[in-house]
């Protein structure tokens, strides 16, 4: 759909992006890159959860044009999930073509919508995944978080009594979320119109909010973000559009993240590189669940090793 018209991101745009986010993965820092060590993109890069509102988007424009809402709406499609795998790093100034396949309609074991999408980059894939509709979350849905205790009475940034939960308390502000969607290449204003008290929260962004809770997490555990950078290997999340409908602005959000153990049996592709994986939740004020997420992350360092041991 999308194929023939290239989008540009320019450093202003990621740097919206990651102060509206409170991403600060040195990564996308325009001075700070240079002091990840063995850093191969030369550059700052664009975040994922850009990405992914992009696609979000896009998205929304191809279901209008294709008249798909109606069929969302009349079958209470309510999870919007996104199942992402980044193979390349994009730098700001690159031309990307986003495609678009078309919509496959299945209705066994239950009536979903699926459409693959690619991002590629001067003749480089950046991303490949799936962006789905759904009855039922596809990721985490069988997690019960009922048994947790006032969430609204745990300090921040503390893992949550009796769950190997960390708590990252939010607040959902409609100046970030346009900043975002700006950064992100997307038109603020088919979200927000004050005068015509229009206001509908995008998908993705409440689910970037987890970068910055696994970077505080990450540095309350002294991790060293220069000697040993982390980078995704995969972005796999469900949204539920009946609870983002209510979201507003000032609403609290209370992000808890779980890292799993790391596993022989949990490996990064064709690769002896062990994933680590985290269980990310964003649940609202009435412990209404917002979103899932799965995430994957490797150390640079063992990709670069990786990639050395291919090409020698």
């Amino acid at each position: 759909m999308t194929k023939d018209t290239p989008f540009i991101f320019e450093q202003i745009h990621i740097e919206v992006a990651r102060a509206a986010s409170d991403d600060f993965n040195l990564f996308h820092d325009k001075h700070k890159w240079l002091q990840v060590t063995h850093n191969p993109f030369k550059g700052p890069i664009v975040l994922g959860f850009q990405l992914n509102t992009l696609i979000e988007h896009q998205m929304r424009l191809y279901r209008a044009a294709q008249h798909e809402n109606r069929i969302i709406a009349e079958n209470q499609l309510r999870f919007s999930n996104y199942q992402i795998t980044f193979v390349n790093a994009l730098r700001p100034r690159q031309e990307l073509s986003l495609d678009i396949k078309k919509t496959l309609i299945t209705t066994i074991p239950e009536l979903s919508l699926s459409n693959r999408i690619s991002i590629k980059s001067q003749g480089k894939t950046i991303l490949l995944g799936h962006k789905k509709e759904t009855k039922r979350p596809l990721f985490l849905a069988d997690t019960d978080l009922g048994d947790l205790p006032d969430l609204n009475q745990i300090p921040d940034k503390t893992v949550v009594p009796g769950t190997d939960f960390f708590l990252k308390r939010k607040w959902m502000t409609n100046g970030n979320v346009k900043n975002f969607l700006s950064g992100s290449l997307a038109e603020q204003s088919d979200y927000f119109d004050e005068l015509a008290h229009m206001e509908h929260y995008p998908e993705v962004f409440p689910c970037s909010l987890t970068s910055g809770a696994l970077l505080e997490k990450a540095q309350m555990e002294n991790h060293d973000f220069k000697r040993n950078p982390m980078v995704y290997t995969s972005h796999d999340f469900s949204v539920d559009r009946v609870h983002l409908a209510q979201v507003k602005n000032n609403d609290k959000l209370h992000i808890l993240v779980k890292q799993l153990p790391e596993s022989k049996d949990n490996t990064l592709n064709h690769t002896s590189i062990m994933l680590r994986t985290y269980e990310c939740y964003g649940l609202l004020e009435d412990r209404a669940i917002l979103f899932r997420i799965k995430l994957n992350l490797v150390p640079l360092e063992e990709i670069i090793k990786n990639l050395s041991a291919r090409t020698h």
